[in-house]
């Protein structure tokens, strides 16, 4: 058993842990649940290493658990999967996997490469991962690198495996293979912490569930005392508000994005579609279906090999992101905040107010006006209910869903005509999410704004689009002309996507 006591942990500016205490058992899942900032991630850095409590104890097994590095909690059986990222991009995937266990021919310090390759393999295998180990990790996709670190953690063969968001980028079919694992794991008696923000899966794959809001536990409970609303109400303190998304404003007559069979090998084959005025149009399907990489050769960021791009009716052509925003007014919030969407280094002034700098510079001398600069971006903090310390702390200090609202924060500030949101949701909480929601709905209902949504959430993109195209292999495959929104709409619409993929 491993016995939280009295926990807590201050940053400068706000109290992340306040006197917590839980237990975790072997043989089972015990999934932390609460909001971005509640203290999840903090408590789940301190059990493995990366953070020392300010106040409170651990134990196993009634012996006292004191770390002083994430290495010595490895060392004590304890491996964790981060939620940002943490791979080395220039190295190898078999280096990342068995960075901590690198085997040498004997005493000689020389690596024999080929153990080290074959060992890496086989938890490359475990996930179904099918890509060589010798690979470098920085050609991988986001939901690879996210199999990377899950084997890693494997690897470890850990009495105590912590998961931070380890399903927040990967498809439906890895989320699989993860849980038939877990499970396995769970049978052999060690312990497995599970944070996320998807409660389906907290049903599907844990048997205790602990809330926190705030820094404080709110309780733990069976998972079988439970249901999906008691939890949303334990995290956020009030019932969920179920929200119905009716568009009637949008202009089928008024076409202001259409694309040409796009395409580019291995990235977008063919690919023709419309977009409308103020409509919210879906791209669904799963990671790597092609939906990402036919949005990136509309922004330019990728260069396209064929095809053509029309807006109002214009052909353009798009050469780069910086093209597509300013010459163009087309805004891409990316999947990827950590990597591509934000500067986690700098501060909320400087990445929410990036888009609009050269609206606010001096023309003559070209100096950024600072007073600006910062209204826009106190506002935006305001508006987008952005938790924080203030507009020049660090965005990498920031919550996951605070992070994700600024990324969006960013774009919003540029006013763009076009918006393409990639899977805006992912890694947030339930509150975070119905914010998001409203803001989608709101930009192209009320600000007649015209959005793509790109989303492996079947929920959530039936939820909130008017059309959806369906991908698969780099193609689009169908089209659902129109999403109803009566209370049959889920059943009937999630049954004719699902036949897309039958």
């Amino acid at each position: 058993m491993l016995k939280i006591n009295n926990i807590s942990k201050a940053f400068p500016g706000v109290k992340a842990l306040d006197d917590v205490s839980v237990e975790f058992e072997k043989d089972e899942i015990h999934a932390l649940l609460g909001e971005n900032g509640a203290g999840k991630s903090t408590l789940m850095k301190i059990i493995g290493g990366v953070y020392k409590p300010d106040e409170g104890k651990m134990f196993i097994n009634d012996n006292e658990l004191v770390l002083s590095s994430y290495i010595d909690a490895l060392s004590k059986d304890i491996s964790m999967v981060n939620q940002e990222l943490q791979v080395l991009s220039s190295s190898s995937v078999a280096e990342n996997i068995m960075l901590d266990k690198m085997i040498t021919f004997g005493r000689t310090g020389i690596l024999n490469w080929n153990k080290i390759n074959k060992i890496a393999e086989k938890y490359l295998d475990m996930v179904g991962l099918d890509i060589p180990p010798t690979k470098p990790i920085g050609e991988l996709s986001v939901a690879q690198k996210q199999m990377v670190e899950i084997s890693k953690a494997l690897a470890s063969n850990s009495k105590i495996l912590l998961l931070d968001e380890p399903t927040s980028s990967i498809s439906e079919s890895e989320v699989e293979k993860l849980f038939r694992i877990l499970k396995g794991l769970k049978e052999t008696g060690i312990i497995i912490l599970f944070v996320t923000h998807k409660l389906e899966e907290v049903f599907k794959i844990c048997d205790k569930v602990t809330v926190l809001r705030d820094g404080k536990k709110i309780g733990t409970k069976s998972i079988t005392e439970v249901n999906k609303q008691d939890l949303v109400k334990m995290m956020i303190g009030r019932e969920e508000k179920i929200e119905s998304y009716v568009n009637k404003s949008v202009d089928r007559g008024n076409v202001v994005l259409e694309v040409k069979n796009m395409h580019k090998k291995h990235k977008s084959e063919n690919a023709s579609f419309k977009l409308y005025k103020a409509e919210v149009l879906g791209f669904y399907g799963l990671v790597g279906a092609g939906r990402t990489e036919l949005a990136r050769l509309v922004i330019g960021e990728d260069k396209k090999q064929s095809g053509d791009v029309f807006l109002n009716g214009k052909k353009i052509n798009v050469k780069s992101i910086s093209d597509s925003l300013y010459k163009y007014r087309i805004g891409y919030v990316t999947e990827n905040r950590k990597e591509e969407g934000l500067l986690l280094n700098s501060t909320l002034l400087t990445n929410i107010g990036i888009t609009i700098w050269p609206k606010i510079a001096s023309k003559i001398l070209r100096f950024i006006n600072g007073a600006k600069e910062r209204k826009h971006a106190q506002n935006m903090v305001k508006k987008l209910d952005i938790r924080t310390t203030g507009i020049n702390q660090l965005v990498q200090k920031l919550s996951g869903g605070n992070q994700q609202k600024v990324s969006i924060a960013k774009w919003l500030g540029a006013d763009c005509d076009i918006i393409i949101f990639d899977e805006p949701t992912i890694g947030v909480d339930v509150g975070a999410k119905e914010y998001i929601h409203n803001l989608i709905y709101n930009l192209a209902r009320i600000d007649q704004k015209s959005i793509i949504l790109i989303s492996s959430d079947m929920p959530e993109i039936i939820k909130l689009t008017n059309r959806i195209y369906v991908f698969r292999d780099k193609k689009i495959i169908g089209e659902i002309k129109e999403v109803s929104k009566d209370s049959d709409s889920y059943d009937i619409v999630s049954k004719e996507l699902g036949n897309y993929y039958a």
